[in-house]
């Protein structure tokens, strides 16, 4: 009895170490860190001075031929988190030094039990590596140490001679080991555990926070990186972290402060702090904890700030300012406020980025836009004239006619700015085209419509319909001597529209197939909205029919 409280005090002392390991700067949390070498390499030098440890706090027994130890614990946690090779090297590592600082007949038993009970470890970290949350248990620590226990009796009858002394040792050491070390691996793995929870709360805490600063920021940074939202950004930081102080800087000078300081941090002021400038220079996080490295106000010698954690924010690689949390003198930096500004730094980033890649989408499209106006056939408008000069001679007020369609033509060539209009929209733009052309061909030219009525609301992007059907003119009926038709549908199919503008020249083939830059630029508008599913595509009968038909998604078609 009197050994196994001595063996629970060399595990309380144990336990004691471990928890002071896992509240230090040196712990990382389990899974993201300790397969990787860096962390075997720490978990082999914290798990062998356990096992050694063990070796020096135990108690001596049959006169000092064996050792009633606890260095097992360290050898089977090693192997149980980190794999067979590390057991097995913390293991050797313990029972070398059994055999040569403590010798004893059952010293080379001893040895070879504790790295056997090490590779124990290693293997069911194996078996049951896919499934994390069993293998990190206090139940499996205890099991696998209990097994290694009983294991090493095993040995120690095996390998240590005379066989009486073996039976004698076995007898002092196997029931207060087989009882007390499973303990001692299953208190182990439960500190563990509940510091890894701890790293899990504060993540989780600090993920719904930055949520809630996503969700506020969200509108503002969609408007740029610029002074007039820094200010609330920095508000909306310091709300939901409960620091000090934040700002807000973009490469050069203070964009927006909330909280202490305010008196000399003020926006506009250029940066002077060492700190900021490494920040900006490293593309790096920098920490001062206002212990072991202060924050030294350079601004005012009465600033009542000694902490900061500057996080660079960064567009496309490209750094281009900084979140800063303060604390002030007498408040400790918390890590939950850390690893928030940590996470918020990545955050706001991406927000700034979605709002540069929207703002260049809008400039595309605005390109794109007037790109697509322009593609209209300078050609026409020389014709439209023309045609209004000879109708003028004989029908004044058909010639009228024809002028206020091309006066509505060209209005809403130029007033349309938005990207999206309705079918409706772009039959009534159409329409004006078509009965300047009509005039043109004074009688040879038939046009036919047939758009369900349930389409009129369609949403398809601006200026999409009009190069089609001007296509058909250019590539097909201006070289008609006969009767010309142009046709436009509109029509559902399964789970799509279709808008055909056809022709009766079926001319497609004389130009090679190639659809022109107006063409071009409508499927690839069509494409950037809705996917790569949807576009032109364009059917030919020589001499027959050339139909072009543009293919939309038919949820479009419910809005009003």
């Amino acid at each position: 009895m009197k050994i196994a409280i001595q063996l629970i005090e060399v595990l309380a002392v144990f336990v004691v170490i471990f928890y002071l390991y896992c509240r230090s700067p040196a712990f990382r949390p389990l899974m993201p860190d300790w397969p990787r070498p860096r962390g075997k390499v720490r978990l082999y030098l914290v798990f062998s001075g356990i096992a050694i440890l063990g070796n020096y706090l135990g108690v001596p027994v049959v006169g000092g031929q064996a050792i009633v130890n606890a260095r097992a614990v360290g050898a089977v946690l090693a192997g149980l988190l980190g794999g067979p090779v590390l057991g097995f090297l913390v293991g050797a590592t313990a029972g070398v030094h059994r055999v040569t600082a403590l010798g004893g007949s059952a010293a080379l038993a001893g040895a070879v039990a504790t790295t056997l009970e090490g590779v124990l470890g290693g293997l069911v970290h194996l078996a049951l590596k896919r499934k994390p949350e069993l293998l990190m248990t206090p139940r499996v620590a205890f099991l696998t140490t209990l097994v290694g226990e009983v294991v090493h009796m095993g040995i120690v009858l095996l390998l240590t001679r005379p066989y009486s002394q073996a039976v004698a040792v076995v007898e002092a050491i196997g029931p207060p080991m087989i009882a007390m070390n499973p303990l001692g691996a299953a208190l182990f793995m439960t500190v563990l555990l509940e510091r890894q929870r701890e790293e899990d709360r504060v993540a989780a805490a600090s993920s719904e926070r930055a949520l809630k600063v996503a969700e506020r920021t969200l509108e503002l940074t969609a408007r740029g990186f610029r002074p007039e939202v820094a200010t609330d950004l920095a508000n909306i930081v310091k709300q939901e972290t409960g620091v000090g102080a934040v700002g807000v800087t973009d490469t050069e000078r203070i964009l927006g402060w909330a909280g202490l300081g305010g008196d000399h941090h003020r926006p506009g002021r250029p940066i002077a702090s060492p700190y900021t400038k490494q920040a900006l220079a490293t593309n790096a996080v920098v920490f001062a904890d206002g212990v072991r490295q202060a924050y030294d106000c350079t601004v005012s010698p009465t600033c009542p700030l000694s902490s900061v954690l500057i996080v660079p924010l960064q567009v496309d690689g490209t750094v281009v300012g900084t979140v800063q949390l303060f604390e002030p003198r007498g408040r400790r930096f918390l890590n939950m406020n850390k690893s928030l500004g940590e996470g918020l730094g990545a955050l706001l980033s991406s927000q700034l980025l979605i709002a540069r890649y929207q703002e260049q989408k809008s400039l595309l499209v605005l390109s794109e836009l007037k790109l697509a106006r322009a593609q209209v056939n300078p050609h026409f408008l020389f014709n439209a004239l023309n045609t209004i000069i000879a109708v003028l001679r004989r029908d004044s007020d058909r010639s009228r006619e024809l002028l206020v369609h091309l006066s509505n033509f060209f209005r809403k060539n130029l007033k349309r700015s938005s990207d999206v209009s309705t079918l409706a929209e772009e039959l009534e733009h159409v329409g004006a085209y078509l009965e300047i052309e009509k005039a043109r061909f004074e009688g040879r030219l038939a046009v036919e419509t047939d758009v369900d009525p349930a389409l009129v609301h369609l949403h398809m992007p601006s200026f999409a319909l009009q190069p089609l059907v001007e296509n058909a003119f250019k590539h097909g009926l201006s070289g008609m001597l006969g009767e010309g038709r142009v046709t436009i549908r509109a029509r559902r199919l399964d789970d799509a529209v279709l808008v055909e503008v056809e022709d009766n020249a079926g001319a497609w083939r004389e130009h090679r197939g190639e659809p022109g830059l107006g063409m071009q630029i409508v499927d690839k508008r069509v494409k950037n909205l809705y996917g790569e599913q949807y576009g032109l595509s364009v059917v030919c009968s020589p001499l027959v029919f050339t139909r072009v038909t543009l293919r939309l998604p038919v949820e479009e078609s419910s809005s009003t």
